[in-house]
């Protein structure tokens, strides 16, 4: 029989990929590590960070209930600026920072739990006001806009319509156009966010992490990979083998990388966050990053940590539902790994 659909040839294909940075025909090699990274930032266009601290404009500062919020823009790479809310618990000395990303949505208003309609209100009950949910447990928030969504969105004829989504098509075309990656240019946001801590007292910029759902999540997982000052990234319904998820179904374009597996699968990035702490958070009904290719893909990562002389330093989180952040199961775990109390 004739085949003529182009995704199924890709899928025979997929075991031919050669994957040669891959965990299992590397780990005994003690430049694996160095090599992956390399890779990785060639791979995702990772936009090189400036060398000054970014410009932070503070546009109003105002004492909420249970926290003191300021909301600032900071500038990321010259001409590209990222609005931002830091929130801080009402008499908190110095506490750390939860960097809070939104996945695909209308923004990152739903982290600070200020819905502007049914479909936010819908993330909100499905756990995403993440920015709420880390003043609860003690911890400052950065909340913060991630490319191509809520007040960083452009145009995109695609998703013009979607109030609940990104609009990531054409942005994320764009980039790789000029050889970088919308993903890439998220992980520049997260770092210089780190960079802009430093200019606000009130935080312990030294005390890092970062968590999202989904899109978030992804971005999260990516940043904790190429960012060595988050110390614990928390990534939900994200974390899945290409095979499994991306490379499998229709998914955003701002979750590709380009010639990915050439050289590796997600999994095996998790050389590049190992030792630091590491909690996977999976719905076990999420049907666009499964549980059970995911649960193989936290093997590889266990392996890894393992190996790394650190297996306590990752945790797998699953919540019984599907694609949503799962709070009253994941903090837990988050915070008997963070010991920062």
């Amino acid at each position: 029989m004739m085949n003529h659909n182009p995704e199924a040839l890709h899928r025979s294909l997929y075991a031919s990929a050669s994957r040669t940075l891959s965990y299992g025909q590397n780990k005994d090699d003690p430049a694996w590590r160095s090599r992956v990274l390399d890779k990785l930032k060639e791979l995702t266009g990772l936009p090189e960070k400036p060398s000054t601290p970014p410009e932070v404009r503070i546009e109003w500062r105002k004492a909420q209930k249970e926290f003191d919020e300021t909301r600032f823009c900071f500038e990321s790479e010259p001409g590209y600026w990222v609005p931002c809310h830091l929130l801080v618990p009402s008499g908190a000395v110095r506490p750390p920072v939860v960097i809070c990303l939104q996945g695909h949505s209308s923004g990152m208003h739903i982290s600070l739990g200020r819905p502007k309609s049914d479909i936010d209100r819908e993330h909100i009950a499905g756990g995403r006001d993440f920015g709420l949910q880390a003043i609860k447990e003690g911890y400052a928030a950065l909340v913060l806009e991630q490319r191509a969504f809520g007040e960083c969105h452009g145009f995109d004829p695609i998703n013009e319509e979607a109030v609940g989504a990104g609009r990531c098509h054409v942005a994320a075309m764009q980039a790789m156009l000029i050889g970088r990656t919308l993903l890439g240019e998220r992980v520049l946001d997260v770092q210089r966010a780190i960079d802009a801590l430093e200019q606000f007292p009130e935080v312990d910029a030294q005390r890092i992490a970062c968590m999202g759902n989904s899109g978030g999540g992804t971005a999260t997982y990516y940043a904790a990979c190429l960012e060595p000052r988050i110390q614990i990234a928390m990534p939900s319904c994200s974390v899945c083998s290409y095979e499994g998820s991306i490379y499998a179904m229709y998914h955003c374009q701002c979750n590709f990388i380009p010639h990915a597996l050439k050289y590796f699968e997600m999994q095996d990035l998790a050389v590049l966050i190992a030792p630091r702490k590491l909690v996977v958070v999976a719905g076990r009904q999420d049907d666009i990053f499964p549980l059970a290719p995911t649960l193989r893909t936290f093997e590889t990562i266990e392996q890894i940590y393992s190996r790394a002389g650190c297996p306590q330093n990752c945790r797998f989180v699953t919540g019984d539902g599907g694609h949503r952040f799962y709070p009253d199961e994941a903090w837990p775990v988050f915070r008997a790994l963070a010991q920062w109390d």
